[in-house]
């Protein structure tokens, strides 16, 4: 295990600490919108993950080390316990936390994803090749960028959320995200360490998309080995991305979980 990352954080609103964790090449930004909803009662933190936004590159990207820097994160900002939501990435590094510091854990929600090894370097291995292959010294402008990823990348909303990690330094278009460790550490991102256990004294709760492959019945097998006392709630017709397909019910729900009486 690396040693833990002092993580960039936005945080905003006062009371019970709640961590929002993206996905992979996201940031905490991600989540800017629907954290206004909750900063009125609750300490809102936003974290860049490692390798992500503002927070420091390093060359692993293990679970076990990932879910460390967040409980940096919490002894840093003076947090005994925080309500964890995760997307995704940012939902294994919440499972990874609540296995191993369950004692850092108030609630867990963990959204579209399970505690499971995956196969999607075909998908992501594509799109940071794609990422990495536009000529970003040739680029006059970001719609430029944008025109050749679309060559490779042709659903415009991913297109834009990678476009999020175009940065202007100088002279010259760059990645904020180091492409060439997170197609490195792309099976170790993809896949679940062995050996975590199972957490039954929290609450916790998985939501999915209908339509997404992420949680089928492999995961919900794999929700049930480690979290056998979890709720699992799936959302018709919504795919991966939940928050932003069904920001509403995404919202509510997360708001009817955070408020339950303090177990």
């Amino acid at each position: 295990m690396t040693d833990a990352v002092e993580l960039h954080c936005a945080e905003g609103g006062d009371g019970p600490a709640l961590v929002m964790l993206h996905g992979l090449y996201g940031s905490g930004n991600n989540w800017r919108g629907i954290a206004r909803s909750f900063e009125a009662g609750h300490r809102v933190l936003r974290p860049d993950l490692r390798n992500h936004g503002q927070s420091p590159h390093c060359p692993g990207m293990d679970y076990r080390a990932m879910a460390a820097d967040v409980v940096a994160l919490l002894e840093a900002r003076g947090i005994e316990q925080a309500d964890i939501m995760g997307h995704s990435m940012g939902g294994k590094v919440a499972m990874a936390l609540a296995l191993t510091r369950p004692d850092r854990l108030r609630r867990l929600m963990v959204v579209d994803i399970a505690p499971m090894a995956y196969d999607h370097e075909a998908e992501h291995g594509g799109l940071i090749r794609a990422m990495q292959a536009i000529d970003l010294a040739a680029a006059p402008d970001r719609g430029a960028v944008d025109a050749q990823l679309a060559t490779e990348v042709s659903h415009p909303m991913i297109r834009q959320f990678l476009l999020t990690n175009l940065q202007r330094r100088g002279a010259q278009w760059v990645w904020r995200i180091p492409l060439a460790t997170l197609a490195e550490q792309l099976p170790v991102i993809q896949g679940w360490p062995e050996g975590l256990g199972t957490l039954t004294e929290r609450p916790v709760r998985f939501v999915h998309g209908g339509a997404s492959d992420y949680v089928g019945g492999a995961g919900r097998a794999a929700i049930a080995r480690h979290f056998p006392a979890a709720d699992v709630v799936s959302y018709p017709g919504v795919g991966h991305w939940l928050h932003a397909e069904a920001p509403q019910r995404f919202t509510d729900e997360l708001n009817d979980f955070v408020t339950q009486p303090h177990p």
